[in-house]
């Protein structure tokens, strides 16, 4: 590609959407978008429900698994990660989350200026076009459309009002005010379809001259002048493709938590032990890349339900799903418009020792063995909890120089003291919410962890035997201050001691978010776009004035 540009986003994912679709919004640059999936065309992508078939396509899928974790009794977790236009935010639960105002508070504690809850909550309006209207707190001229569940679920409502039984009050808005409560998710949909990045961002931007769309493109490697990125290496239908950059341009990695550091890992960027062990030339010797790596471990509750009013009954039924079918096509609703978790509970499990949520609940009207899998034959519903900010720290390290092969990903789930008494204490905040009155006439059974598993270490060795991913894995190249040796990047995602390059996704993430990382990745990506452009416009001042 003779062709220089102004900037090479790597990974069409979450962010990557973002910033091409926002930094292309300058006809004066050129963009690269480079997507290692193909494009966007099934229709499961844009199906809310589709989530159940994208969750094991390898078309669309990377279908990851970690290494076995000592702490999960040796168990190797499936990680699905989105392979497409749209990466992850194409094939996720659609759940629209932005997490906790100290999250970011805490981000900006750490020595990230800038990250603040007042700094970013106007870049999570901006992104935002939220059915509901504009407000203190939402957009309605975002990309990313964000709508309400139209139907009220008799088997949600139960949950609502078991929940309010136990002293947990309902709340409008898990994205306002405060987040704690219990009520219906808002979702990354519009008119019975999914919202991703992809549709949201990057479709609009397609007409441009100025950007240029890569997929099935997937990068091998940086490439560097020094410690200065100039371009990047890449693979296109099994051919070897190169890309540059301008002078004054910037190479912007937006992989996600796997593949961003692989990609560092493998340009000679990151720990001098691991690249020397392997025998690649060290750049810069970066010990936190790789590191520090986070995610939301999820235990699943499964329970038979007295009446056939889930989603299990309609999906086992031919008549079911005729009706689920006729409801889309007339309406627009139903479960094929709105995916799996309807749903949701942020609330204190351990509130001696928490002064906010601590927990979340995805509240599902099907059941299967794992997320995505089969529904079971029998009228079921499944209650997931997971701690929102889990101490426990994994790594990703390349295990070879082939691009190509995966990395070692090591969860390490549940390896500290409150991270293991917060999962047990959330099993039980769940079944006292199932034991409310409000929900006893819709249980016939708890499926799992049953009746007999009762005392606290019963309910660890359920958590262990089971747990899975929520889908949130984060913290890898994470961003933190000068004197932070494990830090990778700067406030401003620059990768320290490489000029012209970042990364911009989860991976910069320097704690996770409690909740959802969806929307704060986008909100991310939108407000570095703004901190590239007005760097821009500094140094083309400069430029002008010298002359």
């Amino acid at each position: 590609m003779a062709k220089r540009f102004d900037y090479i986003v790597i990974g069409a994912g979450s962010a990557g959407c973002v910033l091409a679709s926002r930094l292309s919004e300058d006809p004066s640059v050129q963009v690269l978008l480079l997507e290692a999936g193909p494009p966007d065309t099934s229709i499961w992508l844009h199906l809310p429900i589709g989530y159940g078939k994208t969750m094991w396509s390898k078309k669309y899928n990377w279908c990851l698994y970690t290494d076995p974790d000592p702490n999960m009794n040796g168990r190797r977790i499936y990680w699905p990660r989105g392979k497409t236009l749209g990466g992850s935010s194409a094939i996720n639960g659609l759940i629209y989350i932005r997490g906790q105002r100290q999250d970011y508070d805490h981000w900006a504690a750490l020595g990230n200026e800038g990250w603040r809850y007042e700094d970013v909550l106007p870049y999570f309006i901006k992104s935002e076009s939220n059915e509901r209207g504009a407000s203190q707190y939402h957009g309605d001229k975002g990309p990313l459309k964000v709508s309400d569940i139209a139907h009220k679920d008799e088997l949600i409502e139960a949950f609502l009002d078991g929940a309010e039984e136990v002293g947990i009050r309902r709340t409008p808005d898990f994205n306002g005010l405060d987040q704690e409560g219990v009520g219906y998710y808002q979702l990354t949909t519009f008119k019975g379809l999914r919202c991703s990045t992809a549709t949201g961002y990057l479709r609009p931007a397609r007409g441009r001259s100025n950007l240029t769309v890569c997929s099935n493109a997937r990068a091998t490697g940086l490439i560097l002048d020094g410690c200065r990125a100039v371009g990047v290496n890449y693979l296109q239908r099994g051919r070897k493709q190169s890309a540059y950059i301008k002078q004054d341009g910037e190479v912007l990695v937006s992989a996600g938590a796997i593949f961003s550091p692989q990609l560092l890992q493998l340009s000679g960027i990151g720990s001098a032990s691991l690249l020397q062990a392997h025998g690649i030339p060290v750049v810069v010797d970066l010990p936190g890349v790789g590191e520090n790596l986070q995610d939301h471990l999820q235990i699943r509750l499964g329970f038979e339900c007295s009446k056939p009013i889930t989603t299990n009954d309609a999906l086992n039924s031919m008549r079911g799903k005729v009706c689920m079918g006729l409801e889309w096509l007339t309406r627009r609703q139903g479960p094929l418009a709105v995916g799996i978790n309807q749903g949701g509970c942020f609330m204190r499990a351990l509130p001696d020792e928490s002064d906010r949520p601590d927990i979340q609940f995805h509240v599902a009207t099907l059941s299967a063995d794992m997320a995505g899998g089969k529904v079971h034959p029998y009228s079921g519903f499944t209650l997931s909890v997971c701690q929102l900010r889990p101490e426990s720290r994994g790594h990703v390290r390349i295990k070879s120089t082939n691009p190509l092969a995966l990395p070692e990903i090591q969860s390490n789930y549940l390896a500290t003291d409150l991270d293991r008494r917060t999962t047990v204490a959330a099993i039980r905040a769940a079944r006292q919410i199932a034991r409310s009155q409000a929900m006893r006439p819709y249980i016939k059974r708890e499926v799992k962890p049953g009746p007999e598993a009762d005392t606290d270490e019963d309910l660890l060795a359920f958590s262990r035997d089971t747990g899975a991913t929520i889908f949130h894995p984060s913290g890898t190249c994470r961003m933190g201050p000068e004197g932070d040796a494990m830090a990778v990047l700067d406030a401003q995602m620059r990768v320290r001691g490489v000029q012209g390059l970042r990364v911009i996704d989860a991976s910069s993430m320097p704690t996770l978010v409690s909740g959802n990382t969806n929307a704060p990745v986008i909100m991310m990506a939108e407000k570095v776009a703004d901190l590239i452009r007005e760097e821009r416009r500094q140094l083309l001042t400069q430029a002008e004035h010298s002359r």
